[in-house]
């Protein structure tokens, strides 16, 4: 795209996750010249322990599925562009309900092939024929929906990579800056300051630091409706096992990853964390063999799994579970970025928010993601 097009000069990205690094790359092949600041090393937010199911799964509304599908067929792109990197896949995911009232597969099922949405319904017995690692007796009556179009990514791996692209065309990072406020003047945000007193001028600035965007929105006098909770991601050792699709069933999330390790998460296991003074987290020892366990259930053959750490931190979700994009109608020249689907949206968020910022248009696919939509 020609630089005559652009609206601005500068940018400045307070933020290290995929969102943050996502359009700073973006930014900068259009460009722009870019600086990117995190409180710490790149991906050691959410993005450094996420799930990073690449989906569009269960019931959305239309217009956040078509963002989904947006995002998933961007990473398709990128997988073609690299061969197929290993810190990607697309085996497919696999989901299942609980036995009880609440068993809403058959209903799931229906609306996802009215949207187009590839699936299958699975029956037990078939889903141990067709997906490799899982035991069929753990599926539920109802059945489970095969989604053969679904993958992951390995976030910190992407966002090395881009790293190092947005590197190679001129942009700077500032890593290990501590925390970071929107600079602002004459009503209009014009960059950032760091904690320790240095000063980052920019014609536009984007907030993408993750859970920390509702409380950094609401010192600009911006409203950020906020449901985050604290999750709790176990990472296994290596095994050999045949799983490669995702599951998501009724008591754990599991995720093959590169190495041949396991991700486990879960929503349960968000109301047993703790925080400490020092104001790190904690969980009993319980809740992660608990997981342990429950991972073993949904798997077959049945695994050793060890524990090879345990990842804690605030989960990003907006108070309505909608993604937050754009720019702030009451403090123009800044722009924010807060969503549960970090990994899912990473890339196309990264797209259409580069494009907003530098040409000064908005998207008809974010206008329903507003972040004025909050305001009373």
């Amino acid at each position: 795209m020609s630089s005559s097009n652009l609206q601005i000069e500068s940018a400045v990205i307070i933020g290290g996750g995929i969102f943050g690094v996502s359009t700073a790359v973006q930014l900068a092949r259009m460009g722009v010249a870019v600086t990117l600041i995190n409180d710490g090393p790149l991906a050691n937010g959410a993005s450094g322990r996420s799930l990073a199911w690449l989906n569009s799964s269960r019931r959305r509304s239309i217009p956040y599925h078509r963002l989904r599908q947006a995002g998933m067929e961007r990473y398709r792109s990128l997988s073609d562009r690299h061969r197929g990197p290993d810190w990607l896949r697309f085996d497919g995911g696999l989901t299942w309900d609980a036995a009880d009232d609440g068993n809403e597969i058959a209903d799931i099922y229906r609306y996802e092939r009215n949207l187009g949405y590839e699936a299958v319904l699975l029956g037990g017995a078939d889903v141990a024929t067709c997906v490799p690692g899982v035991n069929g007796a753990a599926v539920t009556e109802p059945g489970a929906i095969l989604n053969p179009n679904e993958g992951w990514v390995e976030l910190p791996a992407l966002i090395a990579l881009l790293a190092e692209e947005l590197r190679a065309k001129g942009g700077e990072i500032v890593t290990d800056a501590g925390p970071a406020e929107v600079q602002v003047r004459n009503g209009r945000a014009r960059g950032a300051k760091t904690s320790d007193g240095r000063s980052f001028d920019a014609d536009v600035t984007l907030v993408a630091t993750g859970p920390a965007v509702p409380v950094m929105a609401a010192e600009l006098g911006i409203q950020v409706d906020d449901a985050t909770p604290v999750a709790v991601l176990v990472e296994t050792h290596p095994v050999d096992h045949p799983l490669r699709a995702v599951l998501n069933t009724p008591r754990v999330a599991v995720r093959p990853t590169a190495t041949g390790a396991f991700f486990l998460d879960s929503a349960w296991p968000e109301d047993e964390v703790r925080q400490q003074p020092d104001g790190s987290y904690q969980v009993e020892q319980w809740v992660i063999d608990g997981l342990i366990e429950e991972a073993k259930k949904v798997l077959d053959p049945v695994p050793a799994l060890e524990v090879a750490a345990v990842h804690y931190g605030p989960k990003p979700i907006p108070g309505d579970g909608e993604p937050v994009f754009g720019e702030v109608t009451s403090l123009p020249g800044c722009y924010l970025a807060f969503s549960h689907s970090g990994a899912t949206l990473g890339l196309i968020a990264g797209e259409l928010l580069a494009e907003e910022m530098a040409l000064g248009l908005r998207h008809e696919l974010l206008e329903p993601f507003r972040p004025e939509r909050f305001t009373r």
